[in-house]
């Protein structure tokens, strides 16, 4: 467990102090050309908070994704023989068994939480297929898992079909390194780092395969389990060397050209869903359709499309006793990215059983009941100066309404008297509490408002995530 835990602290610091500057810098973004996918682009910037849902082998042992598998010398691990972890690892097929994983379950969690979208992994970087992929058998329906013998056992059709249902925008997450393929890490040579394990030049045919291997996966996945939105796509380094930039080159150490054919991928999955958004995370072009930085919130408003991708606690699947955030935290974060233009993409992962923990679903749950009183404020809007100012953050909805969002302190046991709104509004506004409706008096100032909060309410309200005050007509 020692060792688990140093292994969970080493890759923590590693991703914070990683975390891609690249992806707060709009002046690598290539707007789309095909007026489908700007259409649904505008469509996605609109939803604002979509759940990444991590779910694996890594789920049953309750480590860290599938890192341990990386012989890179920042990867601790709970034995010393990376060997005998490598196989132990890939050997988990055999008894990973999600007895308990409910589809419809989920998908009303996933409601319940206000979530508009939901992405889902089908494979991550250990090439363990979530789905029924026919180019390998390391697969949860392959009969040498003993969950292939349920009959929900294409794990990823299951989840899809359940959350369209549910009304939710549905994504899939893949990833684009493979560390089981042979034709990624050939067993001839050991793996050295995150890269092809052999030099692609010299055995061109094997890579050859490699490409045609993932096109294959991809193209299953866009066009045999139904409506798809989005096409998540993680592993940058798997990336042609002529789009390595200078912010992502640490993570791009492999001297030759990875390039799989982004703009065939592209069209293949278009071909069969129009306007489907393709989000090559960093990797400059324009196959990212919307920035994705992680685990970091932009230090400002950026003007281009953009998703912070966090975890509810500290890992993106499953681990024991993890440290999750509270509710009020959540949709503190929710709203300070809102503010800046962005979406939230939150990280959260079933446990071996395919549970959620109580915890989990307490956060989703406190989260959907202040969007169903506070939504107006969040969905459907937009950025408005000044973003925020102190404990205060602001959206808009064009000229009709302006939300100063009023975040409580984590030991705040009453709002102030007097809140003040920066609101740029032409005449006698009405303002309100936006989740009761009560009208608030105030002081009308150029270009700002003195609200004053009932005492009578202070109280209970320190006790809310947000307090959204509306201006507007």
């Amino acid at each position: 467990m020692r060792r688990t835990l140093l292994f969970l602290f080493a890759l923590c610091l590693f991703i914070e102090g990683n975390h891609m500057d690249a992806q707060t810098r709009p002046e690598t973004y290539v707007w789309p050309k095909d007026p489908e996918v700007m259409k649904n682009l505008k469509k996605w910037q609109g939803y604002k908070f979509g759940l990444l849902i991590h779910m694996g082998l890594y789920s049953e042992l309750g480590t860290v994704e599938s890192w341990g598998l990386c012989p890179e010398d920042w990867v601790g691990r709970p034995v010393d023989n990376y060997y005998e972890y490598a196989n132990n690892y890939r050997n988990t097929k055999s008894r990973f068994n999600p007895v308990n994983f409910d589809p419809e379950k989920w998908a009303q969690l996933f409601k319940n939480s206000g979530a508009k979208y939901m992405i889902y992994s089908s494979k991550h970087h250990d090439g363990f297929s979530l789905y029924d992929t026919k180019y390998t058998d390391f697969k949860v329906t392959d009969k040498g898992c003993p969950y292939s013998s349920n009959p929900r056992s294409n794990v990823l059709k299951e989840v899809l079909d359940a959350t369209r249902k549910a009304g939710l925008v549905t994504g899939v997450y893949f990833s684009k390194p493979d560390w089981t393929t042979p034709y990624f890490w050939w067993p001839y040579y050991p793996p050295k780092d995150r890269n092809p394990s052999y030099d692609i030049t010299k055995h061109p045919d094997r890579w050859k395969k490699f490409v045609e291997f993932t096109q294959n996966q991809i193209n299953e996945i866009t066009t045999e389990y139904g409506k798809v939105d989005i096409l998540w796509l993680d592993g940058c380094w798997v990336l042609p060397k002529s789009a390595i930039t200078k912010d992502v080159e640490e993570f791009c150490k492999y001297p030759h050209d990875m390039d799989i054919n982004m703009k065939l991928i592209a069209e293949r999955a278009r071909a069969k869903q129009p306007g489907m958004l393709v989000v090559d995370r960093w990797v400059v072009g324009e196959y990212e359709n919307y920035l994705t930085p992680e685990q970091n919130i932009p230090a400002r408003p950026l003007a281009v499309p953009w998703e912070s991708c966090i975890t509810m606690g500290g890992a993106w699947g499953w681990v024991p006793n993890d440290n999750y955030k509270s509710s009020k935290e959540l949709v503190q974060m929710l709203v300070g990215i809102i503010a800046k233009g962005g979406n939230l993409l939150l990280g959260i992962g079933p446990n071996g059983k395919g549970e959620y923990e109580p915890k989990l679903i307490e956060n989703l749950t406190q989260m959907g009941k202040w969007l169903e009183a506070n939504g107006e404020a969040i969905f459907e809007t937009t950025p408005v100066e000044p973003y925020s100012d102190g404990q205060v953050a602001y959206t808009a909805k064009g000229k009709d309404a302006v939300y100063a969002i009023y975040m409580p302190g984590k030991d705040e046991k009453q709002l102030p008297g007097h809140i003040l709104v920066r609101a740029k509004v032409e005449g006698k506004p009405k303002v309100s509490l936006l989740a009761s409706k009560q009208a608030l008096d105030y002081q009308q100032f150029e270009n700002m408002l003195m609200v004053s909060i009932p005492e009578k309410l202070r109280t209970s309200l320190a006790s809310q995530e947000a307090v959204v005050i509306r201006v507007g007509r």
